[in-house]
C-alpha cells in the first residue's frame, strides 16, 4: 500500500525549522506589542461570499485561486485567501467598529491554489495588521514605520525598499478606469494575453503587469496624478512628509495597484531583489469602502500582510539567522543505574522550578555514559550533569561544561540549583 504524502503546495515544517519560525514570529509579536496593537484570530474558513464581496469578483484571487467547497448544508465555505476580510467579518460583527479605534493583528494559514514554486505556496502563513477608525495619514505611515521598525530588529533594513503609491477616491479611479481602458483597447494587439483579459475585467491591474512589453507600451497611457482628488492629493502629501520625517527611504511606484480590489488612497509594498521573482514581502494600503461594502457603516480601514515562508527565505539569503538555533536545551541530565534514574528525575523537575526559564533534557531509555554524552553534544546543552551509584551515595552530582566554560567538578546537590544557574546565564 502506498504511502500517504501532504498535498502538493502544503508543507510540513519540521523541527530543524521550526526555531527559525519561532524566532520570527517572536520578533513580530515584540514590534506589535510596542505600538500596542492586540491580537484577533479568525477562522480558517468563512462564507464564500465575504470574499467576493470584499476581494472583487474580477480578481485573480476569487476567479482562480480560492479553496471553496459546499459543507453539509449544501452552503459555500472557502478556506479564506487572506486576512483582512476575515479581520473585517469579525471585528464588525463583534461591534468593534461602532464609534472606535482598534488596532489589531493576526497570524495563521492562508490558502490559495496556484502553482507551487519557492516563496508562493498553497498552504502559506501570514501576519496581518488592520486599524479602523483613523482616517489620517499619520496611521498610514505609523504601520509603515512599524515595519521599518521590524526590518532593523531582524537586520533585513537593507535588502528591502518601500515602494509607494495612492489611489486616489472611488470617483477618480472611475474616471481614470474609463480613459485608460479607451488607450489599452486602442493597443490591444501590443498587450501579453493576461492583460488583454484584464482590460475588461480588472484594467487598473494592467499596470501591474510583469511583463516588459506591456511595461514599455503603459509609457504612453494616460497619468493618474492627473485624475487625483484633492483629497487624497493632500492624504498623499502629508503621508510622505510624515516619512520623511521618520527618516524613512521610499520609491514613488505609480504602477502599483495591489491585487486586490478593496484598495484606495494610500498603496505600498515592502520588496527585495534577493528572492528572484518573489520580490514582495509585505504589503497593503487604505481600504476605506470595505467595511460599508460588508454591511457596516462607513469606517476608514488601513492594514497590511506580510507572508512568513518568503521572510523566512529572506533571513535565510541574508544569513540573518541567530546563533543558537534550534538547541533543544541548556542542560543534559544524564544517570548511571536504577537509584540515579529516580533522584535525576527528581533533580530534574526541581532544577525547572528553581531555574525560570531553564531547557533541560533528562535522559530516557538507558545505555552507556558515552552514548548519553554523545547526545547531550547532539542537542547543544552548555552543561551535562552526571549521576552514577557514587555521586547518589555521597548526595553530589557532576557538572561538566562542554562548550569551555571550565573543568568538571562535583557540586553537593543542595547547591546544585545556584551553580547551574549562575553556569548558564
Amino acid at each position: 500500500m502506498a504511502s500517504i504524502k501532504a498535498i502538493r503546495g502544503m508543507h510540513d515544517i519540521l523541527p530543524d525549522q521550526t526555531p527559525l519560525w519561532q524566532f520570527f514570529e517572536a520578533k513580530v509579536k515584540s514590534v506589535f506589542d510596542q505600538y500596542g496593537y492586540q491580537e484577533i484570530r479568525m477562522p480558517i474558513a468563512e462564507k464564500t461570499d465575504l470574499f467576493c464581496r470584499s476581494i472583487g469578483e474580477a480578481t485573480d484571487v476569487v476567479e482562480k485561486e480560492m479553496y471553496t467547497f459546499a459543507d453539509r448544508n449544501g452552503d459555500n465555505m472557502t478556506l479564506r485567501p487572506e486576512g483582512t476580510a476575515s479581520c473585517v467579518r469579525a471585528a464588525q460583527e463583534h461591534g468593534l467598529t461602532y464609534n472606535q479605534v482598534q488596532r489589531l493583528w493576526y497570524h495563521g494559514p492562508m490558502f490559495r491554489y496556484e502553482r507551487p514554486q519557492k516563496g508562493r505556496q498553497r498552504q502559506f502563513h501570514q501576519f496581518g495588521a488592520e486599524v479602523y477608525g483613523l482616517e489620517g495619514p499619520d496611521v498610514d505611515a505609523e504601520l509603515i514605520i512599524m515595519t521599518a521598525r521590524l526590518w532593523r530588529e531582524l537586520g533585513l533594513q537593507d535588502a528591502v525598499t518601500l515602494q509607494l503609491n495612492t489611489l486616489g477616491s472611488s470617483a477618480a479611479r472611475a474616471a481614470y478606469r474609463t480613459d485608460l481602458v479607451e488607450f489599452l483597447q486602442a493597443n490591444m494587439q501590443f498587450l501579453d494575453a493576461d492583460s488583454q483579459r484584464r482590460v475588461s475585467t480588472n484594467p487598473l491591474r494592467v499596470l501591474d503587469s510583469k511583463n516588459a512589453n506591456t511595461q514599455a507600451l503603459l509609457d504612453g497611457a494616460p497619468d493618474f496624478y492627473g485624475y487625483l482628488d484633492d483629497e487624497s492629493r493632500v492624504h498623499f502629501e502629508r503621508l510622505r512628509e510624515l516619512l520623511d520625517a521618520a527618516g524613512i527611504v521610499y520609491q514613488i511606484n505609480p504602477r502599483l495597484v495591489r491585487g486586490l480590489d478593496y484598495y484606495c488612497k494610500t498603496v505600498f509594498e515592502w520588496v527585495t531583489d534577493k528572492l528572484g521573482s518573489q520580490g514582495t514581502v509585505c504589503g497593503g494600503g487604505r481600504y476605506d469602502g470595505m467595511i460599508e461594502q460588508l454591511g457596516g457603516k462607513p469606517t476608514p480601514a488601513v492594514g497590511w500582510a506580510m507572508g512568513v515562508e518568503r521572510m523566512i527565505l529572506l533571513l535565510q539569503e541574508m544569513q540573518q539567522e541567530p546563533a543558537g538555533l534550534g538547541q533543544q536545551a541548556d542542560v543534559y541530565l544524564a544517570h548511571i543505574g536504577d537509584g540515579a534514574s529516580v533522584r535525576t528525575m527528581q533533580l530534574a523537575e526541581q532544577l525547572r522550578t528553581d531555574i525560570s526559564g531553564l531547557r533541560l533534557l533528562w535522559h530516557c531509555g538507558g545505555g552507556s555514559l558515552k552514548n548519553q554524552m554523545k547526545k547531550a553534544d547532539r542537542c547543544g546543552a552548555k552543561l551535562v550533569l552526571i549521576m552514577g551509584d557514587d555521586e547518589l551515595a555521597q548526595g553530589e552530582i557532576q557538572i561538566k561544561p562542554l562548550q569551555g566554560q571550565g573543568e568538571q567538578q562535583s557540586i553537593p546537590l543542595s547547591k546544585v540549583s545556584a551553580h547551574v544557574a549562575e553556569l548558564i546565564k
